[in-house]
């Protein structure tokens, strides 16, 4: 029987993150929650949002940190090592507005053309809802303390901190549309 793809990346991911970075791997395991929640909205694509979820942050483990921006070295690790699905690894590669972090650090250009943004706009919003919904222990928060706390971590003036003050509005903006999608949602 071959591996569903959720039970795979759970597999690669917990590899990858739970002994050299337990947080993360805290933090992958609860926006995999959130995503596991959203599949009756998702419909076909619910495995595929909980894959992502799990696996979003897979570029910070340290053996695979060649640039240092995790959503590219991931995608890479993803693309390159697995032969993942082309949908799942341009989902990490651009999780969470990265294009934005990306022009920070001067690799939006890069991160365009090996990985462009899919055109699946709720498939991108719920996995964005699921990452800025979950604290780096992975437990729910609200968009504003999940901001509030990445800012207070990287500190305001840091690339990260200008990074997700910048994203800020189009962060909040999509988990707005993931929560009018819930609440739209025939029950």
């Amino acid at each position: 029987m071959d591996e569903s793809m959720v039970g795979w990346a759970t597999r690669v991911a917990g590899t990858e993150l739970s002994v050299v970075l337990p947080r993360r791997w805290a933090h992958s395991q609860g926006v995999a929650t959130r995503a596991t929640a959203l599949g009756q909205l998702l419909g076909r694509d619910a495995d595929l949002l909980t894959a992502a979820a799990v696996l979003h942050d897979v570029g910070y483990a340290p053996r695979l940190a060649a640039t240092g921006f995790h959503p590219l070295d991931g995608a890479r690790f993803l693309r390159d090592e697995h032969g993942a699905d082309e949908r799942l690894v341009r989902l990490v590669a651009n999780h969470s507005f990265a294009q934005l972090e990306a022009e920070e650090r001067g690799l939006r250009g890069r991160l365009e053309a090996e990985f462009p943004l899919l055109d699946e706009p709720l498939l991108v919003d719920a996995l964005v809802y699921c990452d800025m919904t979950t604290t780096p222990d992975g437990e729910r928060t609200t968009t504003e303390e999940r901001v509030a706390e990445i800012v207070g971590r990287y500190g305001a003036d840091g690339l990260v901190g200008r990074f997700i003050r910048r994203a800020s509005p189009q962060i909040m903006a999509a988990v707005e549309r993931v929560e009018a999608a819930l609440v739209a949602q025939p029950r």
